[in-house]
């Protein structure tokens, strides 16, 4: 037959699973994609076909 546990070790093991959860939550969030540190080169236009006929 199983023993009962005490209530404070099921309390810990609570805790402990909770803190596990929340870690791996804070970890996945800021797994994503890495954010550029600086803007698109400017792109050149380049000039209608008209403009350079001439």
């Amino acid at each position: 037959m199983l023993e009962r546990t005490r209530t404070t070790g099921r309390y810990a093991r609570g805790f402990a699973a909770a803190l596990a959860a929340v870690t791996a939550l804070v970890l996945a969030a800021n797994a994503g994609p890495a954010r550029a540190t600086h803007s698109q080169p400017d792109r050149q236009t380049t000039a209608p076909a008209e403009a350079t006929a001439r």
